[in-house]
């Protein structure tokens, strides 16, 4: 009920803000087409930022009530299942993610940890760990380095289990994470369940916005994604997967990069549901500097729009596949259109407000978006009973982070047109797992 009450007041609020900057801004005083336009996209603009966040917001809580019925249920059965963990140079972090999966409340479960040609301790720290605790088995195996998505592909090919969880060698399980993921299976027509992700080091501005950002923007939309089956991107960091399933689409390719989300297509196109579930959780490291952060976004970006580009013959195609039509739109329509619309937004408001002499409209604008943010925030905070001190960093969060994170994707969405040479890169880490 307490959440219902926040969705109503959310809605409440941005539709009361959004007549009253409509108000506040006088069209008598434009007198220029240009500006009557400037003015006109700005309400189109309006229209669909609120709509996507009603829209959003009334998806996320149809899902959280429907997967509270899906745990609810008895006779839940839990299968044996593999947890493949790529490595490369993760000494930093590498024993306490192993410790972590160690304590993992499931009855039935494996670690596989493919080291990936590790040119530090990696592999000796892993090795220390090798055994058996209790029936759960630890193993390491080596390969030559040769990237993420062969690492996982020689898991796969390793595991003897139905399921597999595919997972980032710097992440952390939470310990109810394979018992709220795997009854998600008993639906024959799920191939995959995509898990939660959220920021462990929220020791600075930039990673607390980020530890929002997780909630509030990128699980909000999976949420919503997720009731309606169509999630586009299983995180790295938590992927549960049927095993058949991933030999049947070929596993992970290495021509993107984004595995992670070419592999979501392909498991989509290949004609399976994937779904999110909030309670299987995965801690990861984010960056903490600026330039880490807008080279990991970059990155991300790039690796999108080429697993995009690999489908562009269905997304020109929505009668043939309707539901993967969607799925791959609504990648497009959040990694490029939407960061456009944003940036490309507040320009003609800027533009719009000063042309007109209305000062006051800079303010409602600011207080419009900012509301938003603010709702949401509390909305998914409470949903996740996350730590409510991230929900003040909303009032920075459109204008100071998402903003950069936009110009960051744009600039990404223009070398990738142009294809300018790339690499992939290593974020440094600080070993807070």
């Amino acid at each position: 009920m307490r959440v219902r009450y926040i969705v109503s007041a959310a809605v409440a609020l941005t539709l009361l803000l959004a007549i009253r900057f409509a108000m506040s801004l006088d069209t008598g005083a434009i007198t220029t087409p240009a500006l009557h336009t400037s003015v006109l996209l700005l309400r189109i603009f309006l229209v669909v930022l609120i709509t996507r966040y009603v829209l959003l917001l009334w998806l996320g809580y149809l899902h959280h009530i429907e997967n509270g019925g899906l745990h609810d249920a008895d006779g839940v059965r839990f299968p044996a299942v593999t947890i493949i963990v790529p490595v490369f140079n993760e000494e930093e972090v590498i024993v306490s993610a192993l410790r972590s999966l160690l304590a993992l409340d499931y009855p039935d479960f494996h670690i596989l940890v493919v080291d990936d040609g590790s040119t530090d301790r990696t592999r000796e720290l892993a090795t220390k760990l090798a055994g058996n605790y209790g029936g759960v088995t630890l193993k390491v195996v080596s390969k030559s380095n040769g990237g993420k998505a062969a690492a996982l592909n020689t898991g796969i090919s390793l595991a003897r289990t139905p399921y597999v969880v595919c997972m980032d060698g710097d992440s952390r399980l939470a310990p109810g994470t394979l018992r709220a993921a795997i009854p998600h299976f008993a639906d024959p027509r799920i191939g995959a369940v995509a898990g939660n992700v959220k920021v462990v080091n929220r020791n600075n501005v930039w990673t607390r916005l980020q530890a929002l950002e997780y909630i509030e923007g990128l699980n909000l939309a999976r949420r919503a994604q997720g009731f309606l089956r169509i999630v586009n991107i299983i995180p790295g960091p938590i992927g549960v997967f049927r095993r058949d399933v991933l030999q049947s689409v070929g596993g992970y390719d290495s021509d993107t990069f984004a595995e992670d989300a070419d592999l979501t297509l392909k498991i989509v196109t290949a004609g399976w549901h994937v779904v999110y579930e909030e309670r299987a959780i995965a801690w990861t490291e984010a960056p903490e500097f600026f330039l880490d952060l807008v080279r990991q976004r970059y990155r991300w970006t790039r690796g999108i729009l080429q697993a995009l580009r690999k489908r562009s013959s269905l997304l020109a195609s929505p009668r043939e596949q309707v539901a993967v039509w969607i799925s791959i739109a609504s990648m497009f329509f959040e990694a490029v259109l939407w960061p456009t619309v944003n940036v490309l937004g507040g320009l003609l408001f800027t533009l719009a407000a000063l042309s007109a002499g209305v000062a006051s409209g800079i303010f409602y604008w600011w207080m419009l978006l900012t509301m938003l943010d603010v709702a949401a925030a509390l909305y998914t905070v409470v949903m996740e009973e996350e730590d409510l001190g991230l929900v003040p960093y909303a009032i920075v969060y459109r204008f100071l982070f998402i903003t950069m994170i936009d110009v960051a994707k744009l600039c990404a969405t223009i070398e990738e047109a142009a294809k300018v040479k790339m690499t992939w890169g290593k974020l440094a880490r600080a070993g807070r797992i």
